[in-house]
């Protein structure tokens, strides 16, 4: 099976591991060549506060994909795409997190899906994290779980 492309998601719990995150998948589009849609998703309330923080005019339309490109964890990660030589692309969404993954995982045809996560207890691992375990269960495509510290 071919990596054409790799959908990283990202979302607020993510900013601690934004270099597990980007050597995990650089590991992998790097020697393949693959595209990487880096993908940060909003819910509504997220989304509102991002664009407070950022000044954006509230009469003026907003782009989901310029708020994305502009938040400090995509950043950091695509100047880590930038130094390993990773051909990438920012998208922005706002929605449920997990659903919208797999949604956004189905419209650019990922080859595979990245997603972030933190150690959990015994007792937390039979949750799993609702994002994450909704990902895995319902992407259309291989699913790799980057464990931050």
């Amino acid at each position: 099976m071919a990596l054409d492309t790799i959908l990283l998601a990202v979302g607020p719990g993510d900013a601690d591991r934004t270099e597990e995150l980007a050597a995990a998948v650089s590991e992998v589009a790097g020697p393949t060549g693959a595209h990487v849609v880096l993908a940060h998703v909003f819910t509504d309330e997220e989304f509102d506060g991002v664009v407070s923080n950022l000044d954006y005019d509230p009469d003026g339309e907003i782009d989901p994909d310029e708020v994305a490109q502009r938040h400090a964890t995509v950043r950091h990660l695509t100047r880590s795409f930038d130094d390993a030589g990773v051909e990438y692309s920012v998208r922005g969404r706002v929605g449920d997190h997990g659903e919208t993954i797999v949604e956004l995982a189905k419209e650019v045809d990922a080859d595979r899906v990245v997603v972030g996560g933190r150690k959990r207890s015994p007792a937390g691992k039979a949750v799993f994290g609702s994002t994450a375990q909704e990902v895995m269960l319902n992407a259309p495509c291989p699913v790799t779980f980057v464990r931050g510290d």
